[in-house]
């Protein structure tokens, strides 16, 4: 139905024009959503960032650098807990496999798919004559343009449109701050406000080994946001689930999230327990039990977002007033609204039957290692290799290829006794799910232990080597039938059947539901035209709101936070972890201006993936930087609420602040500021 209040995660070539004229008398321009999609930046990794200086200086979060601070520290330089300056550009660090993406061009394809898929085929049929049609879109624009080209899915088979990127993958670290201001109070504070946290990481991007030369970057602002401003965020969300029916969300909460709940928790614990045996291991497990807590707390928010009666009774009406809309149309269109409600109902019983055994195999929860994932792409990609472009698996089409050997032949270190540990896990988590005498169980356990199996694997493999790799991916079919690697035997082992299960879920359920989501989309615009904006689908939006504090708890919680709150939060905890000062900071106390703004909230609407966002003003000045959102956010995945929900960001003043009293970077600083 359509959009309420400022809930949008708006495509640029879509923008909400009329409703920001209308309530913010704000006019809208082409050349400023041009320069905001030039300046924005997608890390292919997850997260958002953008470009802050006309010599391809890049800002976004530390948790979304993290993975590269990590990769880029060893046991005498460990650059996520103390951080890191480049004080001249031969001293920035390379990071080893990050590719990031700057969206040039969007082309709406959607007649050309759409007309691929004719009435008379089978599901079968249609999924493989719609994945040929985007692969050949992505195939022609390779070739007349050379960028990267990607055929996104928008409101569930609604709508296709190809993004055109420029790629930069020789990316290089500038500076980071210590992990203890940039995630200061930890998983205590995750999703709460207020936060002090310094999120920021920044990187410059370098084509044939020089800085690239960004014409459009976001201009610092040294003032900041004020309440009451109205203020934009360009980025990347990563998925939302808003316009799934009743039925859909119904099998998410009662299957789909109690499932990755528990596979989340138990490799939280997991990575824990491993961190606590010393630095080193702490050092190597970060960015995985970042990663999973943080995920673990989102989709707990989701869940109980779900069990709310409330959202599940407002979606249920929702429900009924857009089939009543639908009944009101004439002609077919309306009907077939009406019956793709009806099919989607249906599908889930056919989900359920699936789901697990697919998500254990096909996707890797049974697995949860770097290693095994490695060898599966090397031997898919030998495999789809064999075939046209047009009838591969969608991730090894040809326009897909670069990216992803630049990520199979990284350099990046891999711990073998992490992964060791993650495999144990897994293959438990498995047993778990399917019971322990369940056919693809003993076939993966081939009459061990889960820890003996992990042992053999580890231990017969030679992948942890970049070299070995390339070996195998250049060496083809000749090479891999050669191959005695462990990892490599135990891909093929279960690629048949893991195969199987993909095709029976695209087949049977992702064909069928985009078919059903594609006539709602299609009954929706006859009635409201493009007043809702899709689904996140982790490509460039444009959100906006308010800057605007919020009452909790029967308390005013305000729009901002001080540097004098942080100080005082460190104190109440008296400065233990995860609330210790770096000692840069309490020495440092005295040099700070207290009542600078740290961190602040607005109503903009963003998700996971929107990490990393630079917010911006009415003129386009970078105003703050996205990081979180509070725990009242987290049911955003399915509905908008700007009453207590708000995003949260690091503010550009109070970056400056730190910057130029603490970190003695006055070549960062100038550059930030240019001229002023």
């Amino acid at each position: 139905m359509p959009a309420r209040s400022d809930e949008g995660m708006w495509l640029l070539d879509e923008p909400p024009k009329d409703r920001l004229r209308t309530k913010y008398n704000f006019e809208l321009s082409e050349n400023w959503l041009r320069h905001a999609r030039l300046a924005s930046i997608r890390f292919n990794s997850g997260g958002s960032g953008s470009f802050v200086s006309p010599d391809g200086l890049i800002v976004t979060n530390h948790h979304i650098g993290a993975d590269s601070l990590q990769k880029l520290s060893n046991p005498e330089r460990n650059l996520l807990r103390d951080g890191f300056l480049a004080r001249k550009r031969a001293d920035e660090l390379k990071c080893p496999d990050m590719e990031l993406n700057v969206l040039q061009e969007v082309v709406d394809v959607t007649v050309r798919v759409d007309a691929s898929v004719r009435p008379t085929m089978t599901a079968p049929e249609a999924f493989a004559a719609r994945r040929a049609t985007m692969s050949g879109i992505e195939k022609e624009s390779l070739d007349a343009t050379g960028l990267r080209s990607d055929v996104v899915t928008l409101y569930q088979g609604g709508a296709y449109h190809l993004y055109r990127y420029k790629k930069y993958t020789d990316v290089r670290l500038v500076m980071a701050p210590e992990l203890g201001i940039a995630f200061f109070g930890g998983d205590t504070d995750n999703f709460e406000f207020p936060r002090y946290n310094l999120d920021i990481c920044f990187f410059r991007a370098y084509e044939n080994d020089a800085p690239v030369k960004a014409p459009h970057f976001f201009k610092w602002s040294a003032t900041g946001p004020a309440e009451g401003d109205l203020v934009f965020v360009t980025g990347h969300p990563g998925t939302t689930n808003r316009q799934e029916t009743y039925a859909r969300l119904k099998h998410r909460r009662d299957v789909t999230l109690p499932y990755n709940l528990a596979r989340l928790r138990l490799m939280e614990a997991v990575l824990t327990q491993y961190s606590e045996r010393g630095p080193a291991e702490r050092l190597v497990a970060n960015g995985d039990l970042h990663r999973f807590a943080n995920a673990r707390k989102a989709f707990t928010g989701q869940y109980q977002g779900l069990l709310d009666p409330a959202i599940m009774r407002a979606k249920l009406a929702s429900e009924v007033e857009m089939i009543r809309g639908f009944r009101e149309l004439k002609g077919p269109m309306g009907i077939e609204g009406v019956q793709a409600v009806v099919r989607i109902e249906r599908l889930q019983g056919v989900l359920a039957s699936i789901e697990k055994p697919w998500s254990l195999l096909e996707r890797g929860d049974a697995f949860g290692s770097e290693l095994v994932s490695i060898a599966r792409q090397i031997v898919r990609l030998n495999a789809e290799l064999l075939h046209p472009s047009a009838e591969r698996l969608r991730e090894y089409r040809d326009s897909n290829l670069e990216s992803l050997k630049f990520q199979l032949l990284s350099p990046a270190p891999i711990s073998a006794e992490l992964e060791r540990i993650k495999i144990v896990a897994s293959l438990g988590f498995m047993a778990e799910n399917l019971g322990g005498d369940h056919p693809l169980l003993l076939k993966i356990l081939a009459g061990q232990s889960p820890s003996a199996r992990a042992d053999e694997l580890i231990a017969g493999s030679k992948l942890i080597d970049p070299k070995a790799r390339k070996a195998l991916i250049d060496g083809g079919a000749t090479a891999l039938d050669a191959s005695a690697d462990a990892m490599i035997l135990f891909a093929r082992l279960i690629d048949g059947e893991a195969r199987a299960l993909r095709k029976r879920y695209e087949e049977d359920i992702e064909e069928p539901e985009r078919q059903s989501y594609g006539s709602i989309a299609r009954a929706k615009f006859a009635i409201h035209g493009r007043t809702l904006p899709p689904d996140a689908t982790f490509t460039l939006r444009l959100a906006y709101g308010v800057v605007r504090g919020y009452r909790a708890d029967g308390q005013d919680v305000p729009w901002k936070t001080t540097f004098d709150g942080a100080f005082a939060r460190a104190e109440r905890q008296q400065n233990r972890e995860p609330f210790a000062l770096p000692a840069r900071w309490l020495d440092g106390r005295k040099k700070l201006d207290g009542t600078t703004a740290f961190d602040f909230v607005s109503t903009a609407d963003t998700i996971g993936g929107n990490s990393g966002s630079p917010v911006l003003n009415r003129a386009g000045e970078f105003v703050g930087i996205n990081f979180d959102r509070n725990r009242y956010g987290l049911v955003r995945n399915f509905v908008y609420t700007d009453e207590q929900a708000r995003h949260i960001a690091v503010h550009s003043g109070g970056i400056l602040e730190a910057l130029r009293k603490l970190y003695d970077c006055p070549e960062l600083l100038a550059e930030l500021l240019g001229d002023r």
